[in-house]
């Protein structure tokens, strides 16, 4: 898996994210210091893309 660039931008990118699928919840983007591959998952599961699909979509926002 590629490097976690967007961590220090969650906050910029959740809106984003959140414009391209409005299914997700607050819950779902909820970010925390050391749970990435947790909100990894949860993204790929909502979104259908793999984990590297979805980190390479944030990390491109």
């Amino acid at each position: 898996m590629s490097e976690l660039t967007w961590k220090g931008r969650w906050n910029e990118i959740k809106g984003k994210v959140k414009q391209q699928y409005a299914d997700l919840t607050d819950d779902d983007l909820l970010y925390a210091e050391g749970q990435e591959e947790e909100l990894l998952g949860k993204l790929q599961k909502k979104t259908g893309k793999t984990k590297d699909e979805v980190n390479n979509w944030l990390n491109d926002m």
